[in-house]
């Protein structure tokens, strides 16, 4: 049994939890009712709410339809009243723009252009909306008049600004090889903007370059005329030709700069490229010499205006005209250049006609430019007509013929030289012709590359097609024998003229120690070796056997001197008369010889000191060692009553005789 204490706590505890319950129950209860009151009032706003917009909706569509529409309206007339005025525009812009246009574009051309485009809108609407009406021609007359003005401008332009290369300038850029620009600041998009200075040579000022280039794109462009084309390359064209022709004029009245003419081609030093200038034809025609200079340098130039006037025009003629433009543009100065170079050439064959051989030492610097020129020469013209093209390997052609020719015709007259009977020195020096030779022969040294292809260019022969430096070596190699060849061939019919057989050995020994000289100062030798491994020894084997030929004509001297057929005699013995004749004779015989020898040769001449002393010395040992032997003989025997009649001279004294020989000053 629960104690009755404890189920009345636990039935209190019960009752306070029910009541509480019903109190939440209760409040629950109001709080859905008070909810529901809310909700039917919050309805009731809604549907007020709903009611109202459904009413101002009525109320403002019509309002915004009818807005819209006018603003339609308004639109349309907006647009309509600038048609209007863009029509009525075209009727008033050739009266607007009139003042300008004929007044030009000089010093305003970025306004005058504007006016044209203007012109040019006016144009293309009547065309398209009243080609009937009389304000198309009106426009269009106004637009023809705009245009030639343009025209105009851009010959004024290039006429008043186009000045010729002063030759100072061109000189200064061939010495120092800098390159010279037409385009100088014209580099992308920036070209023509800022004032930093600029390298190489401004054919025109850069605002009137970009005013040239403006009108140039209108013209083109909208103009639908290409005739400035044709104003550009004739005033170009006539420019390139005064520069050129002022830098030979220049060059004409002052000397040309000393030093060889960089060659365009290459900044590396070239196989054919002197270190100085090779020496001038002894009086020879030193205005020929001096044209060929400033030719060398005349083509230089033009290869470099060439060049410049190429950049230039790729800014202001469009690119598929640039190569025939390009053609017009150098035709009149390439001709000029191409007419000189065929009177060097006619010059040349004019002198080589009167034997003057060394004439073809006119061609050989030009030849030798031109050649060197021609990878650059025909970079250059790329592009352009074969005609034009062909005209400088034509010339370099006719250079070769013709230098080809001379080598040949001067080999032959080697041979056969005319005054060989009778032009030979008295004294037997070295003749003219040898000298002659050797200095036409040291000459080709400067020109071995230019001469080896000059002979390579006649050859038919299979090799010849397949031309190499060394074959162009050997080639002249084989030729320069061949004029030692017939040089010494002339010089032995020349030595037969001499009375003296002496005189004739001595002749030949002048003649072939000078060309072994010169062949040894030289790189003759080395030349000359190519071919001929031996000509050292050749020649000083002919040298030798000439010294022999003279040492024999001592012979009639020294005979007397021997004791051939000459019986002994006994100190003391008295000599019959005819004995004593004997002796007297041998004495008398000598000294005849000797005094005629010495006489006749002293007026000989040998330049060379060396061969001069060597000659004398190996005179005096066999002649004086002879005559001392002689005097020995005969010192004790009695063969005279006058001694000194034929005792004339000591050993020393013919020593001393024999040492003057070949001194003309003695």
């Amino acid at each position: 049994m629960i104690p009755t204490e404890d189920a009345a706590a636990r039935k209190r505890e019960i009752e306070e939890k029910l009541e509480q319950e019903q109190d939440t129950l209760t409040f629950i209860r109001e709080s859905l009712e008070r909810s529901d009151q809310l909700t039917k009032g919050m309805v009731t706003i809604l549907s007020s709410f709903e009611s109202r917009l459904v009413q101002l909706e009525n109320a403002i569509v019509p309002v915004h339809t009818q807005t819209e529409n006018l603003q339609r309206l308004q639109d349309h007339v907006d647009r309509t009243l600038a048609c209007l005025d863009h029509v009525i525009s075209h009727y008033h812009v050739a009266k607007d723009t009139d003042k300008i246009i004929r007044e030009g574009p000089a010093g305003r051309l970025g306004e005058y252009l504007g006016c044209i485009a203007e012109v040019q809108k006016a144009v293309e609407f009547f065309q398209n909306n009243n080609p009937d009406s009389p304000e198309l021609n009106t426009v269009k007359a106004c637009l023809e008049k705009g245009k030639e003005l343009l025209e105009a401008e851009f010959r004024g332009l290039l006429m008043r600004y186009s000045r010729p290369v002063p030759p100072t300038r061109v000189l200064g850029l061939l010495q120092g090889d800098e390159g010279l620009q037409g385009d100088e600041g014209l580099q992308g998009d920036e070209g023509l903007q800022g004032d930093e200075e600029r390298p190489g040579l401004e054919l025109l000022p850069e605002a009137v370059l970009r005013d040239i280039i403006c009108i140039s794109t209108w013209l083109l462009e909208y103009g639908r005329n290409q005739d400035f084309m044709t104003v550009f390359f004739q005033i170009r064209s006539s420019q390139l030709t005064r520069s050129i022709k002022d830098l030979k004029d220049h060059l004409r009245q002052h000397s040309v700069p000393s030093g060889p003419l960089p060659s365009p081609a290459t900044q590396g030093k070239r196989k054919d490229t002197p270190t100085k200038r090779p020496p001038r034809r002894p009086g020879k025609d030193g205005a020929l010499d001096a044209e060929v200079d400033s030719y060398t340098y005349a083509i230089a130039a033009f290869i470099k205006l060439a060049q410049s006037e190429a950049g230039l025009l790729s800014h202001i003629i469009p690119e598929c005209h640039h190569k025939r433009a390009f053609d017009s543009l150098i035709q009149e100065a390439l001709d000029s250049l191409m007419m000189d170079g065929e009177v060097i050439v006619a010059a040349t064959r004019r002198a080589i006609s009167r034997h003057d051989y060394s004439a073809v030492f006119t061609i050989f610097p030009v030849l030798q430019h031109l050649k060197q020129s021609q990878p650059d020469f025909d970079s250059t013209l790329q592009g352009t007509a074969a005609s034009t093209k062909n005209k400088l390997p034509t010339l370099i052609t006719s250079m070769e013929t013709v230098g080809a020719k001379a080598l040949e015709e001067f080999a032959d007259s080697i041979k056969n030289d005319p005054d060989k009977e009778y032009n030979v020195p008295k004294d037997g020096t070295v003749h003219e012709l040898t000298s002659n030779a050797m200095l036409f022969l040291q000459q080709l040294l400067y020109f071995q590359e230019t001469a080896g292809a000059m002979l390579a260019s006649q050859e038919t022969s299979s090799s010849a097609s397949s031309y190499s430096s060394e074959f162009g070596r050997r080639l002249l190699s084989t030729y320069i024998c061949k004029v030692l060849g017939n040089l010494q061939l002339n010089l032995l019919s020349k030595s037969k003229v001499y009375e003296y057989s002496a005189l004739s050995a001595i002749f030949l020994l002048n003649n072939y120690n000078y060309i072994l000289k010169s062949l040894e100062k030289s790189e003759l030798i080395q030349l000359v070796a190519v071919t001929h491994e031996r000509v050292q020894s050749a020649y000083q084997e002919l040298i030798d056997q000439q010294v022999q030929m003279y040492q024999h004509s001592w012979w009639r001297v020294t005979e007397y001197l021997t004791d051939r057929n000459t019986p002994t005699f006994q100190p003391g013995a008295k000599l019959k008369d005819k004995q004593r004749q004997l002796i007297k004779d041998k004495f008398k015989g000598f000294n005849d010889g000797l005094e005629d020898l010495c006489k006749v040769q002293k007026v000989w001449a040998i330049p060379d000191k060396d061969q001069r002393d060597a000659i004398r010395q190996a005179q005096k040992k066999v002649v004086s060692e002879a005559y001392a032997n002689f005097l020995h003989r005969y010192a004790n025997i009695s063969f005279t009553k006058n001694p000194d009649k034929y005792l004339k001279y000591r050993p020393e004294q013919v020593e001393e005789m024999i040492g003057r020989l070949f001194d003309t000053s003695a």
